[in-house]
């Protein structure tokens, strides 16, 4: 067996694992139903149910980051490059960090009710890399031979994972808010969540580091754009969606520094503000043609 042929191999087996994670997950948030917070020896045999989900999902999320680590190495080791000259190798890079940024607070923060929307990111993701956007190891193009291409991806994939970490907390507070809305949560799994001003602070504190890093990810692709091609900016419809997407965060950010916005405004904001990421991540490479069509399936 070739080492892309491992790479694959792995790939896929680090989706279908991400994928058993996930419905772990949501056996742990089902089998939380009713559940008390309160504990007392009547729902001891349920909190134990729960748990153990809880740390099956832990469990195969590391087993299939182990997989996927090795997938995108072995890509690379093929490739005799950096595994980010086509979209298939950009997707499974930029989840990898996901899966980076995601096990330390889980494992380390008690951050595990994190577990159910990143596991399904990750296990979507990489199924759609190696099913749809997968292609067979290639040259780079002349374009791509620079270290500020380095540079741009890396920062890419840090900030794009701490906007996911971001999105996923605000979706969560959206769910807590609206079940604090009715009264107090003393049941179920939301229950087991942190409190609605808690995953508030941890969307913010998530994407005020992303922003910075963003911004230095459109820095970098336009030093790296002037050497490929001349000009440091150009209007290419991936270039556009970039600042789009930086315009969304920066509202974000500006609109809780001036107008001290909180709560459910500021989480959709956050989440379109994701939704733009990968949007501009896939789906212009997808739909749109322009300089950045190497990039794509």
């Amino acid at each position: 067996m070739s080492t892309s042929e491992i790479s694959a191999l792995a790939i896929v087996t680090a989706a279908v694992v991400y994928l058993l994670a996930f419905m772990a997950h949501a056996a742990e948030w089902a089998s939380a139903r009713g559940l008390s917070i309160e504990a007392d020896e009547a729902n001891r045999a349920q909190r134990l149910r729960v748990d153990m989900w809880g740390r099956m999902g832990v469990g195969l999320t590391l087993v299939a980051f182990a997989s996927h680590l090795v997938g995108v190495v072995t890509r690379g080791i093929a490739a005799g490059r950096a595994p980010w000259g086509n979209m298939y190798e950009f997707t499974a890079s930029a989840l990898l960090f996901v899966a980076i940024a995601y096990l330390p607070l889980a494992t380390r923060w008690g951050m595990r009710w994190l577990g159910l929307p990143v596991t399904l990111l990750l296990a979507v993701g990489l199924g759609l890399a190696a099913t749809v956007f997968y292609v067979a190891v290639a040259d780079l193009v002349p374009a791509l031979h620079s270290v500020w291409f380095v540079i741009h991806i890396v920062a890419a994939c840090i900030s794009g994972a701490a906007f996911n970490v971001g999105g996923a907390a605000s979706i969560l507070f959206l769910l807590r808010a609206r079940a604090e809305g009715k009264g107090a949560v003393t049941t179920g799994y939301l229950a087991k969540l942190p409190t609605a001003k808690k995953l508030d602070v941890l969307a913010y504190r998530s994407l005020a580091f992303a922003f910075p890093v963003w911004t230095f990810t459109i820095a970098a692709g336009s030093i790296w754009a002037e050497y490929a091609w001349g000009r440091y900016w150009g209007w290419d419809p991936k270039e556009t969606w970039a600042l789009v997407t930086w315009v969304v965060y920066a509202a974000y950010l500006h609109a809780r520094a001036t107008a001290g916005w909180r709560g459910r405004a500021a989480a959709i904001i956050a989440i379109i503000g994701v939704i733009s990421f990968w949007f501009n991540f896939i789906g212009i490479n997808l739909l749109v043609s322009g300089l950045h069509s190497y990039a794509g399936v």
